[in-house]
């Protein structure tokens, strides 16, 4: 097989990043997000993939991860990744799929909080923690990268719509 990657029309290629004092939102790379499944019973798998180095790795439910780099990669570079999972784990590429973005600033928690219902105040919703949510009605894994930064990872399709609605929900921040 080889290495060919479809050229995609970046999801938010027409959008431009939104700055002010309090919050920044700005598109990620659309580089690479690997959803990796465990085999039931497998132990210790996200120090696993992490020492990998491949990409941060996002947790999204008991047994899944996300492994996501600003870098794609190639059907050569995936499918050795993925012989290296197994048996332990299988894997699945959803760079085509999915989009990342990126909240940060003083207010982004604000930001988000008015459309989800996780509790992202620092001390419930650590650097590092993930949750899979909704933003108004649009599916969204949640991530804390830093104290004042959040990525949020999209299906390809509603990334657009999530884009027009944190703009209108951070309106009053800039």
């Amino acid at each position: 097989m080889s290495d060919f990657r479809p050229i995609l029309r970046p999801a938010l290629g027409a959008k431009t990043a939104i700055s002010s004092a309090q919050v920044k939102l700005s598109a990620l790379p659309e580089g690479a997000i690997l959803h990796v499944l465990a085999q039931p019973g497998e132990q210790d798998m996200a120090s696993f993939l992490s020492g990998l180095d491949k990409g941060a790795v996002r947790t999204v439910s008991p047994g899944q991860w996300f492994i996501v780099g600003d870098e794609p990669m190639t059907h050569g570079e995936i499918k050795a990744l993925f012989d290296t999972l197994e048996p332990r784990a299988t894997g699945i590429d959803q760079s085509g799929g999915r989009v990342r973005i990126r909240i940060e600033g003083s207010q982004a928690a604000r930001v988000l909080s008015k459309g989800t219902a996780v509790d992202l105040s620092a001390g419930s919703f650590s650097v590092g923690q993930s949750a899979t949510t909704l933003i108004g009605h649009i599916a969204v894994h949640l991530t804390r990268s830093s104290q004042n930064s959040f990525e949020l990872i999209v299906l390809r399709g509603f990334a657009d719509s999530l884009w027009d609605d944190l703009t209108r929900m951070s309106a009053e921040y800039r």
